[in-house]
């Protein structure tokens, strides 16, 4: 909004009255200038008093109000608004995109004089403040720049995250007494003087409230007559208008208020024809025609998320209420998502949704006789980490009635914990991948044979350097009851031979096969640890989410470079400016060679294997199938080079076999198979796929090093050993331990393990513990200049010593940040140091 300049404003007979007397005898003064020349009554006292007017501040800032979140997807390669996030319902337009019927309403009826004034109408608030005085402290007769100034400071107040700070802030902006009226007016006086008339009318009708939460001309246009403000008709205009005198009285929502506001439309109309707005004839034709909205119920969260998308829309709120980019603390983020006017271009394929959604309903129903039936579907893109789909089978609500029917919940099946409220499932042998790729990592061979057979272990046979070792016998057995001898770990692989696996393991440190799953993106669903028992090789310690099998799937396609899972592309503010939004991160999880000995096993179990129903045939694929204890939970996980999958079908709750359990289009036990057969079909043919890498065993090709134990350090020495050695690093989420905070609290790979020196090393920092009274973490300011950089930190509320550190780079340009010692995210004191590395170009 263009402003005029400020500066002194010229003094007219009104601000000499106004400047004669305080609070008290300001309605006198006013009444006396209605039969006193205004001159004569400025000359009474003007130099004593017209300090107390002028005293008051004259200069009212406006902000931005609060906005509209929009949530986007693609569809049909087009962004589509699928979801919405408001605390109050307001779209912004200018005055020219307004019905020129709904402005003159509003000058008719609130503020006739309104082209003529400076801010304060006289003769109206002279009445006023008489009747003020007399008793009635809440009389009106506010010209619209007045109320516009009132609306901005009850904004103002609103967005205040403290309560009684908010609290107090609104009773200052709203309170009807003769002060809060005096610096209203002196307020007005001022805007009129940064504002035009046009600018101060378009902000007002913008900031208006219309009853409920829906704020603004546009909204309310589209809220009560399902059309843009630009499209309202003289009658609906005028009723629009009448609601602002009293919105809950006067909305059109409620039945019970059309009368009202018939008579309130009519009145205005009326005005409008008193003052020339209108003619005879005009009025007469529409006081005759009945009000008749057509409301739309409000659709915001994610109750009201299209595209069969709630479950993704819930992912996408909580991914931005956990993120310190959208805000500090919970409370500013909540605040911000619901207000601050975000465009949130979400990774979601709405194509591909469609199709999963209705695989989903055709095979799984939401509900099933005697059993708590769960299914979801994640798919994930390869080297992004972009979520494209997640489907389950029940219906989202957040409404508690509606969560005691059956086949409703809100729990997210796809999701950890802290993104869905699932605790997550029993991966069964899907978790033999991890065991896999510890083995080729570890110099063993694809093509070794195992034996197979069945027998006793003791699980002190187990080397573990993670827990404590444990004891005693395990008679694993394999699906079926199937007996078989010695196999290769390629056909162990394929028909997923529980024994030949075991066998396996115990000859590896099961606590590497746990950082190894971790590192792929495999980790338990409510957060903890994963378990390195001996039992968690078939996939019965460790529960986890689809979307998280669906990352470990992409990663292994995609060379060993695993990238965290993320539903933001992008984020923006209503006029465009870019917001930093969550970004996926990648690592190398696993070398490309032993991606490629696993990608060559896996392949195998789609290909003559016990995930064979699952295969289309279209692009090649790998893929895996994992079924727990008595079927209880069902598994089909695979990526092709361009997607990852993972497909789970079983008990959300309960203890049901699925082999029990008969399904419209196969078993329970087989139906994992019918969904990730059509889903990746449809995958294969809009994304496509090609082949993947060729396995050559070479035992050259793996350097082993053991990673030390970098526990305190900070990470910046850290980084420097571990790259010395010859490994990749990456800086992870700061993790409560008993270091110091910002220092190494850990790393995976565990400490005093061997692995392939093609893996990336994530570092661990300690956090800041719970009770600290700062809670400043280092800012991300990679790719700043060092001006820049110092700035955010600034902002921050980082006030120590900033060391600046040239270093040669390739690929950062020179004289912008390649990191920060503490790393980003990483705890750090307000008055402590942080040394910034500034590229100096190649």
């Amino acid at each position: 909004m263009a402003t005029k300049q400020r500066g002194s404003w010229k003094r007219g007979p009104l601000t000499r009255v106004l400047g004669l007397v305080g609070v008290s005898g300001l309605a006198a003064v006013l009444i006396t200038a209605l039969v006193t020349p205004l001159v004569s009554v400025a000359n009474i006292a003007e130099n004593s008093s017209i300090n107390l007017f002028e005293s008051l501040p004259d200069y009212l800032e406006i902000n931005e109000l609060q906005q509209v979140t929009e949530l986007y997807a693609k569809q049909g390669g087009q962004d589509v608004k699928f979801a919405q996030f408001y605390n109050q319902n307001r779209v912004e337009v200018p005055l020219d995109q307004i019905s020129p019927w709904v402005p003159l309403a509003a000058i008719s009826v609130e503020d006739p004089r309104f082209r003529e004034h400076d801010g304060v109408d006289v003769i109206s608030a002279a009445r006023a403040l008489v009747t003020s005085v007399i008793g009635d402290a809440s009389a009106g007769a506010s010209t619209i720049t007045m109320q516009w100034v009132r609306n901005v400071r009850v904004q103002e107040a609103e967005a205040i995250l403290d309560p009684e700070e908010s609290k107090k802030a609104y009773v200052e902006a709203t309170d009807p007494n003769t002060g809060r009226k005096l610096q209203e007016m002196r307020l007005a006086i001022g805007v009129e003087q940064q504002y035009s008339k046009d600018e101060i009318l378009q902000g007002y009708l913008n900031i208006a409230l219309f009853g409920g939460t829906t704020y603004g001309i546009e909204s309310a246009a589209q809220r009560y007559f399902g059309k843009s403000a630009l499209d309202l008709t003289l009658a609906e205009s005028a009723s629009l208008i009448a609601i602002v005198q009293e919105p809950n009285a006067y909305r059109l929502d409620r039945e019970e208020n059309i009368e009202g506001n018939k008579e309130r439309r009519d009145y205005i109309l009326m005005r409008m024809m008193e003052e020339g707005a209108i003619d005879q004839a005009t009025y007469e034709a529409t006081i005759a025609t009945p009000v008749e909205p057509n409301p739309k119920d409000p659709n915001h969260g994610c109750e009201f998320a299209e595209g069969n998308a709630k479950y993704f829309c819930k992912f996408v709120q909580l991914s931005v209420l956990q993120d310190e980019a959208f805000g500090a603390t919970e409370a500013e983020r909540m605040f911000n998502l619901a207000g601050k006017g975000y465009k949130i271009y979400t990774s979601l394929d709405l194509d591909m949704q469609g199709v999963a959604t209705q695989s989903m309903q055709n095979a799984v129903p939401a509900t099933y006789p005697g059993t708590d039936l769960g299914a979801a579907a994640s798919m994930v893109e390869n080297g992004t980490g972009r979520i494209l789909a997640m489907v389950q089978n029940t219906q989202f609500s957040e409404v508690a009635e509606n969560q005691e029917q059956p086949g409703v919940t809100s729990v997210n099946y796809n999701t950890d914990y802290e993104y869905g409220g699932s605790t997550g499932f029993q991966t069964g042998s899907t978790y033999k991948i991890f065991t896999l790729a510890e083995w080729l990592s570890s110099g063993k061979s694809l093509y070794a044979s195992i034996p197979g057979q069945n027998r006793t272990f003791y699980q002190e046979d187990f080397s573990n350097t993670c827990e404590p070792e444990t004891d005693g016998p395990w008679a694993p057995t394999n699906d079926s009851g199937q007996r078989v001898g010695t196999v290769s770990v390629k056909s162990a692989t394929a028909s997923s031979i529980n024994t030949a696996y075991v066998s396996m393991a115990e000859r590896l440190d099961q606590c590497r096969i746990r950082d190894t799953a971790m590192a792929l993106g495999g980790h338990r669903a409510d957060g903890a640890i994963n378990s390195s028992l001996p039992s968690a090789i078939l996939g019965a310690a460790n529960e986890m989410a689809p979307l998280s099998m669906a990352t470990v799937m992409s990663g292994l396609a995609n060379n060993g470079l695993t990238c965290t899972p993320t539903g933001i592309d992008r984020v923006t503010l209503s006029d465009g400016t870019d917001v930093t939004g969550p970004k996926s991160r990648c690592i190398q999880a696993v070398s490309p060679q032993v991606a490629a000995g696993v990608d060559e096993a896996l392949a195998g179990v789609v290909e003559g294997g016990t995930g064979s129903r699952s295969n289309p045939g279209i692009v090649p694929l790998i893929g895996k199938t994992g079924t727990t204890d008595n079927g209880l939970q069902t598994w089909m996980v695979g990526a092709t080079t361009r997607v990852g999958l993972a497909v789970w079908v079983g008990n959300a709750n309960g203890l049901v076999p699925m082999y029990d359990v008969d399904l419209p289009q196969a078993a329970g036990s087989q139906t994992r198979h019918v969904l990730f057969n059509e889903i990746i079909g449809h995958a294969m043919t809009t994304y496509g796929g090609g082949d993947f890498p060729e396995y050559v065993e070479d035992e050259d090709a793996l350097v082993l090093a053991t990673v030390p134990d970098l526990t305190g350090r900070s990470t910046e020495e850290a980084r420097q050993v571990l790259e010395g050695l010859g490994f990749g690093v990456s800086i992870g989420p700061s993790v409560t331990s008993d270091q110091s905070p910002g220092s190494v609290a850990n790393t995976l790979p565990t400490a005093n393990t061997r692995v392939d020196k093609g893996t990336t090393i994530t570092i661990h920092p300690s956090a800041l513990p719970e009770d600290a009274a700062s809670g400043l973490l280092a800012p991300d300011v990679a790719g700043k200049t060092q001006d820049e950089a110092t700035t955010l930190l600034a902002g921050a509320g980082f006030s120590g010593t900033v060391t600046i550190i040239a270093e040669k780079n390739a690929t950062v340009p020179s004289g912008q940040v390649i990191r920060t010692d503490p790393s980003t995210g990483t705890p750090i004191e307000p008055t402590g140091q942080i040394r910034l590395f500034v590229s100096s170009g190649p």
